[in-house]
């Protein structure tokens, strides 16, 4: 055949122009190749020479800034011009082979140019764009000119031909001037707006503001439409990340437009503005304000998903289209009156019985329909985390004002806010992204009904109704889901609050040898979440059975009634169809029931937040501003009274001053040298009682005014009140304002009147350094900052930190106990510039010698020399000398007001009283001799873990797994291989755990239920494949099946075998179904036992191993850190590897089947794999890396951000007495940002992954329906099994992804496994001992004598001994003093009693028995020790005394009465049963210690060890107990590691103990005749 312009057909003459050229269809198709070719002859040297990116006006970081107006619309009828050249390509080359003898290459050559030609357009407009060079996009406009002209030429004369829309190429030509005439037109526009020709001032156009910003990173609004739909922009992110890791540097700054603070405000206003002036207090409806503010892109995003939801459904109909015109022999050639011009034109159908076109058809309708999709779920995304960070931020400010009565009274606890801030916007963000489903799902079902209808006729309707059928009960397993997960969260913080509980007393619980009955507690607890975990894995696994049985069931039911209805058995391309059809219905039903449940989670959390956001809140702030009274309601009610008050008040003051005329009598209006002043006040914690009431009161402006009073009579409520937290019943709290003109102090310093800094009793530290705790915001100045940690005594703390006061302290960070927490919160509170300062018992913490340095140093030095006014409440009365004012309370009420001599002169009951409180009235600092102190004790456990973690670093490396040595040298080939290798050597440990035959179950029925599925289809291939051989009955040529041939005698005889051997099929095809069904019910159910025996194992190993370990390992292990191995590694464990196991699984076989099936159908698609497996190689490589980074970044902003809400909720009154909201508030915003940026670059590079692995899936269709229309040109095989190919190669596009994100989720996830698994390594202390529990007397020890001899003490083998050869022998009853400084031994000497320590050499011999030698349990059940800090678990009070359930009621109450807690304890509710909460905040501290004393009294045991126990009680109560001790023991041996040197005074034996020896061993009275000795220069200092 010769190739020519216009063919050579014998009839007519292709070049004849006799009846005018136009009229020639050759010529005016060659008249339209002109533009084409002049766009490209112009365009490309333009582009070759690249000379716009010079020009470039504007400097910008990314060259992404799209500023020609309409340019999406250009891309969109750039896209759409695109396909049109392709139709009208296809229908050129189809055309050409029907009724013409030559090529007619003028029918395709134009519709090629043209394709290359737009190409060309959009490519030479984006470089134009980028580079901002406009007047170069005149020629872009004259190309369009003229390629409208010459199509409008073209239709014209089709016209004039009577060529109509029946016609195909009229359509297209149509449509193509349409397209020309659009693309004119945006062009115009451009020009308009921008009037760079034509017009004298061109417009200047500035890019916008986050593209000039460095910091930002995320271009997904700023790219052109391509780069959005493929996420081309994350290239660079993503294949670096292989070699050097993502960091948040690397993710820069989120866009304006998706600041939290952006769509607070958008959120915000939409909720304010449905307050309406009639309604001021109808609740907004949270849902409306979320449609005002995120409408229009969840509009968007379901408009994308109808669209990708009705292309899907274009890949079954293909399929039927190709098997059923697979087999057709092409129509003849003898149509005519189909030609005009010269040429044949086609009708629209025909075109679609071309196998090839259908086959480029389904690619692109693949292609498109995913970019649809993977687009609608990135807007959807986008959305829920602009929600989130609104939602947070609104939040996050109602906390700021949250009441402080709701936080206490419990109505609002930590745990409920740290719900809304983890779950409850995490469940709304959820159902933005599932939310287009909701309205999309629909349509697609009754879709897919309609398309199975129209192939199956009415028995598809059964297969349908079968799916549809089992909908409700897949409703059913969902909502179970949700419910057994709810209470597997329960039980599962019930035990982790019990794991922190044990983690924290875990010293205590070994000393008193009750590690077994808490570790039992927290076993029985995990038995309930194991329970309820293993219906949650039977209902997964029911879940995962259903989604998998539903389609096999589905196909059964329809061809089983095919079968009884239809004489005649299903043809292929309809089976196949189906099939395809049913797998696209499965879907949606099956996230159906998820997004219903999602919806009904979300009601629930709307509801939550609305209650929150109209919770109590706390009055205005007029309070601080001078005269206007905080009462809220008193204003309104108590008018009358206000004024009595203020006559009666001068009264009161000349009562109090009469003895004192220095004072100036006060007029109520003259409040200067008053800073703050209470009249007649009644002040509640919103129940109404009035916690203080009747309270006059007034704070001196620039002096010392001390509370004091009795545990609990109301000393920080009534700072609380002060300050605003409490609620006003009554009365009024004035705060004077300064003079403006002293508003500027001494060094320019303005004082910020309004701010108090203010100290609580309970220390609030926040997550962050020491150094950022104490400025606490305020501007560094380094002069001051070292006074104030003089003055607090830190430096020594600080010095032993790891990095000095740049360590992180807080939750996360190193825990530092009581003393020195108090200490930080006092330096904060002192470093601050305010006028006023409150400090709440700042001395509770700390021992004598820290108290008086912090007293004259920091109180009395520092901030009495800045005039600052100090509020001071404390239990210690010996400071009352140096108050200019005091202020003693009882009950609730104030009892006196005035100076000391006020008090001195007129109650003197009360002076005496606090005279004999008092026993230490010479205050000599100036002593040389330090006496051993809590503080120093302190100090001594944080050297003793840094000291030891120095040593034990090099043995175990801490929580750094990820970071191996490789990332020293920083050669990339070891970087790069660490980075994507897959951890399989976890994955054995995790499989080993759950159990070798579960693993062997597992792996065994998965393979044989892939290969029964597969048997189905193939069984299905063949019987359709029969059913179309016999119908078409033409010759026995066209006979497939060998069991066919024999049964065709002749016609006569044709139907019966035909129904014999159908049925003979469908039986096999119904139990190769219920075989297929049954094997998913087992494989669902393996994976998910398997998961659980591995969780339950796992969790079981580490507990155990955690609770025996030796105490030298907590010391050494950070709490938070075991912690996290107890909460989200189990949790990880638990709930997510199984699911996410049996979805890798899954869809890996599932792939390689269908790649396995299409390769024995057609060997020739192999060819083509292996480009393709190399490129998913490559796919899946960069992203496990990328997705694992930035996985880590999410879970590490994440963190950060719930800490910083449950820190304020914590420090509420501290932030809002300092007045730092708004810092706080933009801390949380910037929190905020960065983990949303982390949270939109994962879902991007999830979007990235599934874009390409999509276009994968949709190349791999392609090449195995060319594979099967070109091996069948050669007549390899039948119709059915290239139906049954194609089915399978539609599957793969929805798997490939599913295989990579599963691996890399797997990947993170195995990391959790590894953590817990480096725990098991650790050696326990060794329980068992020489000797049988059997072998100890039932009452040993009887008597409590102690023989110790050459005793040799370490913490570790690594470390010195901290013991050296002690010798001492303590006699039956006797009264032991230990004293001595710090670091001396006391403390360890204490220890090895319990054998808590390494005993080296030497021993300790009780009654005759070497402990050594003892099991532990008996040793230390045995004995009973007081420590230093109170330990108390949250349960009842008898749980706290008497865990193991042994004693009678009398003798708890006889041990309270000890205690001296006896009445309090029958004032609660319960009396014995009263519950306590957990830490035992329900009691004071000095409470707290008293029940640690009443359990060890009730523990009758002959030997009884004080640790410093009285260090945190106030000196009335530490007298009882010195007596209580004295005769209650009277018989027993007490061992007391003394505090106050005087404790011990009446002791029978004192040791004065240093650096690890026995200095002094005598009887009191001899140490003290001897002057130098070391204990009477102790007793001297503390007299």
């Amino acid at each position: 055949m010769a190739l020519s312009f216009c063919g050579s057909d014998n009839s007519t003459n292709s070049y004849s122009v006799n009846a005018g050229v136009l009229n020639n269809g050759c010529f005016v198709d060659a008249l339209n190749l002109v533009p084409h070719v002049f766009l490209l002859f112009i365009t490309f040297p333009i582009l070759f020479i690249g000379w716009g990116s010079q020009s470039s006006k504007v400097q910008i970081h990314h060259n992404t800034w799209l500023h020609f107006p309409g340019h999406n619309m250009r891309w969109i009828l750039t896209f759409s011009l695109l396909f049109v050249h392709v139709c009208e390509f296809a229908e050129g080359i189809v055309s050409n082979n029907r009724g013409m003898q030559t090529n007619h290459l003028h029918l395709f050559i134009p519709a090629f140019m043209g394709f290359i030609a737009a190409t060309t357009s959009v490519v030479y407009y984006h470089n134009i764009e980028t580079s901002n060079f406009p007047k170069l996009l005149l020629v872009l406009f004259i190309y369009w000119v003229l390629a409208f002209i010459t199509k409008s030429i073209k239709l014209w004369k089709f016209a004039e031909y009577h060529v109509g829309p029946q016609h195909l190429r009229f359509c297209i030509t149509a449509l193509l001037v349409l397209l020309y005439g659009l693309l004119m037109a945006v062009e115009i526009n451009v020009i308009r707006v921008r009037k760079y020709v034509f017009f004298a001032n061109p417009q200047k156009v500035k890019p916008p503001e986050d593209l000039q910003d460095l910091g930002v990173r995320f271009l997904q609004p700023f790219v052109n439409l391509l780069s959005k739909a493929t996420y081309w922009w994350m290239n660079p992110l993503i294949i670096g990340a292989h070699k050097r890791p993502i960091e948040l540097k690397k993710i820069g700054k989120l866009p304006i437009a998706m600041r939290a603070l952006t769509n607070y405000l958008r959120l915000k206003d939409a909720y304010e503005d449905q307050r309406t002036a009639e309604d001021p207090n109808r609740a907004p409806s949270i849902w409306r304000s979320m449609y005002r503010a995120f409408g229009r892109p969840i509009l968007l995003s379901s408009t994308l998903r109808y669209l990708a939801d009705l292309l899907s459904f274009a890949g079954p109909l293909c399929i039927s289209g190709i098997v059923k015109y697979l087999n057709k022999t092409t129509p003849p050639n003898n149509i005519k009156g189909e030609i005009y011009l010269g040429v044949y034109f086609m009708s629209t159908t025909e075109l679609l019985q071309n196998t090839s076109v259908l086959a480029v058809l389904l690619f692109l309708a693949l292609v498109l329909q995913r970019t649809f999709l993977q687009a609608s779920y990135y807007v959807t995304i986008e959305t829920g985390i602009n929600l989130r960070g609104a939602l947070l931020a609104m939040i996050y400010n109602k906390i700021l004002r949250l009441s402080t009565s709701n936080m206490s009274m419990g109505e609002m606890t930590l745990g409920q806010i740290n719900n809304l801030v983890a779950i409850e916007t995490n469940q709304l963000m959820w159902f933005l992204f599932l939310c287009p489903n909701l309205w999309a799902m629909p349509v697609q079902i009754v879709m897919g009904v309609i398309l199975l209808y129209y192939l199956l006729g009415c028995s598809a309707l059964v297969g349908a109704s079968v799916i549809v059928l089992l909908a409700p009960v897949q409703y059913r397993i969902a909502t179970k889901l949700a419910d057994t997960q709810k209470s597997t969260l329960e039980h599962s913080t019930d035990r982790l609050k019990k794991t922190t509980e044990i983690l924290k007393g875990i010293k205590l619980l070994k000393l008193y040898a009750w590690e077994n009955i808490f570790c039992d507690s927290v076993e029985d607890t995990r038995g309930k979440e194991l329970k309820s975990l293993k219906t949650f894995a039977f209902y997964t696994s029911m879940s995962i059975f259903m989604n998998a049985a539903i389609p096999i069931a589905a196909v059964l039911a329809t061809f089983v009634v095919r079968h009884f209805f239809a004489e005649t058995g299903p043809n292929p391309s309809e089976a196949f169809a189906a099939l395809a059809l049913f797998h696209i219905l499965v879907t949606p039903l099956f996230l159906l029931s998820t997004v219903v449940r999602f919806a009904v989670k979300a009601l629930v959390s709307v509801q939550k937040l609305s209650e929150f956001l109209q919770s109590d809140e706390i009055g205005d702030d007029s309070w601080r501003n001078g005269d206007t009274s905080v009462s809220m309601e008193a204003g309104k009610k108590h008018l009358g009274v206000t004024k009595a008050i203020n006559r009666k008040q001068p009264m009161r003051y000349q009562m109090d001053n009469y003895d004192q005329p220095t004072r100036r009598q006060m007029r109520p209006t003259e409040t200067e040298d008053v800073a703050v002043k209470v009249s007649n006040g009644f002040f509640t914690w919103g129940s109404n009682l009035s916690t203080l009431s009747d309270i006059n009161i007034c704070i001196p402006t620039g002096q010392l005014t001390m509370i004091v009073g009795q545990v609990g009579c109301g000393k920080s409520s009534l700072l609380l009140a002060m300050l605003g937290e409490m609620q006003t019943l009554g009365g009024s709290v004035y705060w004077s304002k300064l003079p403006d003109n002293e508003t500027v102090h001494e060094g320019n310093i303005s004082k910020n009147r309004y701010s108090v800094a203010y100290a609580t009793q309970k220390s609030w530290l926040l997550n962050a350094t020491v150094e950022e705790n104490i400025t606490f915001g305020s501007p560094f100045n380094k002069q001051r900052y070292k006074t104030v940690i003089d003055a607090c005594s830190l430096q020594p703390d600080i010095d032993l930190l790891p990095f000095g006061d740049q360590t992180e302290i807080g939750e996360r960070g190193i825990n530092l106990s009581g003393g020195q927490r108090q200490r930080i919160c006092v330096a904060r509170a002192l470093y601050q510039n305010t006028n006023i300062v409150f400090l709440d018992d700042p001395f509770s913490a700390l021992d004598i010698h820290l108290s008086d340095h912090l007293m004259q140093e920091g109180i009395l030095k520092f901030l009495q020399d800045d005039k600052r006014t100090v509020v001071l409440v404390t239990h210690k009365l010996q400071y009352l000398i140096h108050a200019d004012w005091i202020i003693a309370m009882k009950d609730g009420s104030v009892l006196r007001e005035g100076t000391l001599k006020d008090i001195q002169t007129h109650d003197i009951e009360l002076y005496d009283h606090w005279k004999t409180l008092m026993n230490r009235q010479d205050h000599g600092l100036e002593k040389d001799v330090q006496q051993d102190s809590q503080t120093t004790l302190e100090r001594k456990t944080l050297r003793r873990a840094f000291y030891s973690r120095e040593a034990k670093n090099q043995i175990d490396d801490e929580d750094e797994e990820e970071e191996e040595e490789e990332e020293d040298d920083d050669n990339m080939s070891t970087t790069t291989n660490r980075r994507s290798k897959i951890p399989w050597r976890v994955c054995w440990c995790y499989m080993s755990s759950g159990g070798f035959f579960m693993a062997f179950l597992m792996v065994s029925s998965k393979l044989l239920k892939h290969s029964v599925i597969v048997a189905i289809d193939y069984w299905l291939a063949i019987w359709t494949s029969a059913k179309t051989n016999q119908s078409v009955g033409a010759g026995p040529d066209m006979f497939n099946g060998s069991s066919l041939a024999d049964g065709i005698g002749g016609n006569s005889t044709l139907g019966t075998p035909q129904a014999e051997d159908d049925s003979y099929y469908l039986r096999v095809f119904i139990i190769l179904c219920a075989a297929g069904i049954t094997l998913c019910l087992i494989t669902s159910l393996t994976v998910e036992f398997l998961g659980l025996s591995a969780a339950t194992n796992l969790h079981h190993n580490l507990l155990n191993k955690i609770i025996h370990a030796p105490i030298r390992f907590f010391d050494i292990t950070p709490l938070g850190q075991i912690l996290n191995r107890f909460s989200a590694d189990t949790n990880i464990i638990d709930q997510h590897i199984p699911p996410t196991l049996e979805s890798l699984t899954r869809s890996t076989l599932l792939c390689l089947s269908a790649i396995g099936v299409i390769s024995s159908i057609t060997p020739a698609f192999l060819i083509a794999l292996v480009p393709l497996a190399v490129a998913f190689y490559f796919i899946q490589k960069y992203f496990r890396v990328a997705s694992k980074d930035l996985q880590d970044l999410d879970d590490s902003t994440q963190l950060p951000l719930l800490c910083h809400f449950s820190e304020t909720a914590e420090g509420l009154t501290t932030i809002r007495a300092f007045r730092h909201e708004a810092r706080f508030k933009q801390r949380m915003l910037e929190l905020t940002d960065t983990n949303n940026t982390a949270y939109l670059f994962l879902s991007a590079a999830n979007r990235w992954l599934e874009v390409r692995t999509d276009y994968l899936g949709a190349v791999i269709v392609l090449t195995a329906a060319g594979a099967a229309i070109w091996s069948l040109r050669y007549g390899l095989h039948s119709g059915g099994l290239v139906g049954l190919g194609l089915t399978y190669a539609l599957t793969v596009t929805n798997y490939l992804n599913w295989v990579v994100r599963n691996l890399a989720d797997l990947e993170v996830q195995m990391a959790a496994v590894k953590k817990v698994n480096s725990f098991l390594g650790t050696e326990s202390e060794n329980y068992e001992g020489s000797m049988d529990a059997s072998q100890v007397p039932e009452n040993w020890p009887q008597n409590g004598e102690i023989k110790i001899q050459e005793l040799c003490v370490r913490y570790d083998p690594m470390l010195k001994p901290v013991l050296k050869h002690v010798n001492m022998f303590i006699e039956p009853g006797q009264k032991v003093g230990i004293c001595g400084r710090t670091g001396s031994g006391k403390s360890s000497l204490s220890l090895a009693f319990f054998n808590m320590v390494d005993i080296f050499e030497g021993k300790i011999v009780i009654d005759g028995i070497d402990i050594c030698k003892l099991p532990l349990q008996t040793l230390r059940s045995r004995l009973s020790i007081i420590l230093q800090d109170p330990v108390l678990f949250s349960g009842s009070i008898r749980f706290n005394l008497d865990p193991e359930r042994t004693c009678t009621d009398d003798r708890l109450w006889e041990a309270l009465e000890i205690a001296q807690l006896k009445n309090m304890v029958k004032a609660l509710p319960g009396g014995l049963d009263a519950v306590v909460t957990e830490g035992g905040e329900n009691f004071s501290v000095g409470q707290r210690q008293l029940f640690c004393l009443a359990r060890a009294f009730v523990r009758k045991s002959s030997i009884l060890i004080m640790d410093e126990a009285t260090a945190s009680i106030d000196m009335a109560t530490e007298n009882i107990l010195q007596k209580v001790v004295m005769t209650a023991f009277a018989d027993r041996t007490v061992v007391t590691i003394a505090h106050r040197v005087h404790t011990i005074l009446t002791a029978d034996l004192v040791i004065v103990m240093k650096r690890g020896n026995i200095l002094e061993y005598d009887k009191p009275e001899t140490l003290l005749e001897q002057e130098d000795g070391m204990f009477a220069s102790f007793v001297r200092a503390d007299m």
